[in-house]
């Protein structure tokens, strides 16, 4: 047990701080989408020079160059657009360095991984908890070229943090990349110029409490009516009172609706921002506001009635659901996702599964879920997992991060608890205590199976190992059938049974 890290105290998610819903904006005229199209392009000019000046500001920002840029931007738009494209400007460029940070620390891995094996005889294999020396000369020789090629790159990332330097395309670097290879995308110039100038666009607002509707720049009524505060610019294409243009088209908010209608009503900050589909070809409306956070409940409350270990995997969530006291309760449940495919379709698939899940749990009366607490940042290096491609793509393509904000997010509304625990050995202890005593003739457990057990059963503060048939003669006929899982304080529990090789 010595070479085993220790194990950390499963914790309740906090909530979300925040609620973004969504609509589609129907109906448009064509001097509607005319006028979104140019507004979005004005405003788009002006945000990207400056996220220019700010990059160029560097470390050396302070509150007057702050003003500055303000100041040069509402003579050019207004005071309030022009408080949202700074304040867009300064979460990019901080955005930027938290990427930035990041990149030094993925350098400074690889790095660390290919000293380890260089200093290796080629051949030799790996432990455990390190990987082994190269597989051969021409290897060895390749990655030593490697690791000067990565030292160069760290000390130049290096400097570029050390002075403020980041480097920010607006529309996304990807898309900017797919200029050079059309063919490969399977898009033409047009339609690439399309999504790039639609991605450069700037069409959002934040609220502020105490105005009417909570926005001034972007204003929707109780009634669904839109209107927006045009640039001093375009102030002529006005069709309403004090330069606001009023769109054709109403807004209505089917998922927390009466939520947002009572924000507008009582005039608190609502931000709204305007996005246009060019896949699609239609213009969305995007609503969205903080809410205080929310005050975690008690372990005692959460688990009164059960809980459900939850086992993430590349292509489904494999949960079961465990009694009080850690017992399996029912069969084991699958659900199921795709995560090839577009960004919104994988999302889709996401919400789908939870969804399912959360209903699920409902069903049980269950107020608490446990999930691992996953983080594949530092196993998805090239250099630990080299060769193993299908393996680096595998845990790349798993949906940690996004399953446990989406998760948290669904469930706040449904008054369900998401437990977080320590992922180590749940895979491995939950086959080895509970895979084959769940197996019957016709039900096979899997692996993945018995790892939602084993996350249910940390949650709930229970060890993962199973307790252990007593002899024949001790079973029910003399002591009682004891298998059954006991509580921790509950006297006779017997311990797991030695292992005997082969």
């Amino acid at each position: 047990m010595g070479g085993l890290r220790e194990v950390t105290a499963p914790f309740v998610a906090l909530g979300p701080s925040g609620v973004a819903v969504r609509d589609r904006l129907k109906h448009l005229t064509a001097e509607d989408e005319k006028v979104l199209r140019l507004v979005g392009a004005h405003l788009g000019s002006l945000a990207s020079k400056d996220l220019k000046a700010r990059c160029r500001d560097g470390l050396e920002h302070c509150a007057d160059t702050w003003a500055a840029r303000k100041r040069e931007l509402t003579a050019l738009s207004s005071s309030r657009w022009a408080g949202a494209i700074t304040k867009a400007t300064h979460d990019q460029w901080a955005l930027a360095r938290r990427g930035q940070a990041a990149h030094v620390q993925s350098l400074e891995a690889g790095i660390a991984t290919i000293r380890h094996r260089l200093s290796l005889p080629v051949g030799e294999k790996g432990t455990k908890h390190a990987p082994g020396g190269y597989r051969c000369a021409r290897e060895w020789f390749s990655k030593s070229r490697r690791l000067h090629v990565l030292e160069d790159r760290l000390n130049r990332v290096r400097a570029e943090r050390d002075s403020g330097v980041v480097h920010v395309v607006r529309g996304g670097k990807r898309l900017l990349g797919t200029r050079r290879h059309l063919d490969r995308a399977q898009l033409t110039e047009t339609q690439w110029r399309t999504r790039w100038e639609g991605g450069r666009w700037f069409l959002a607002a934040d609220g502020e409490s105490g105005k009417r509707f909570g926005n001034e720049t972007i204003r929707i009524t109780l009634d669904g009516e839109v209107s927006i505060k045009l640039p001093a610019p375009l102030a002529g294409l006005a069709n309403a009172g004090h330069g606001r243009y009023v769109l054709a088209a109403k807004v209505r908010f089917p998922h927390r609706g009466q939520e947002w209608a009572d924000r507008v009503e009582a005039n608190r900050a609502v931000a709204y921002h305007i996005h246009y589909d060019t896949g699609r070809g239609r213009w969305y409306m995007t609503a969205s506001w903080q809410i205080p956070p929310v005050k975690t409940v008690p372990f005692e409350a959460a688990l009164a009635h059960g809980v459900i270990g939850v086992d993430t995997n590349a292509d489904h969530l494999a949960a079961w659901r465990l009694d009080p006291h850690g017992n399996p309760v029912g069969r084991p449940r699958r659900f199921f996702y795709d995560l090839s495919g577009s960004a919104d379709h994988r999302d889709a698939q996401v919400r789908h599964a939870l969804s399912r899940l959360l209903n699920w749990a409902k069903s049980c009366r269950v107020a608490a879920i446990a999930v691992e607490d996953l983080d594949f940042t530092a196993e998805k290096t090239r250099e630990k997992h080299g060769r193993k491609r299908r393996f680096r793509h595998l845990i790349s393509g798993m949906p940690t991060g996004r399953l446990r904000a989406r998760l948290t997010s669904m469930a706040d509304q449904t008054g369900i608890s998401i437990i977080a625990v320590d992922p180590a050995y749940t895979s491995k202890w939950g086959a080895q205590h509970w895979q084959k005593p769940l197996s019957t003739p016709t039900r096979k457990t899997t692996r993945r199976d018995a790892a939602s057990i084993a996350i249910g059963r940390r949650a709930q503060g229970h060890p993962i190992r199973r307790r252990t048939t007593p002899p024949r003669a001790h079973q029910s006929d003399v002591h009682g059938h004891r298998t059954v899982q006991a509580r921790p304080d509950t006297l006779g529990r017997e311990g797991p049974r030695p292992r005997i090789p082969q």
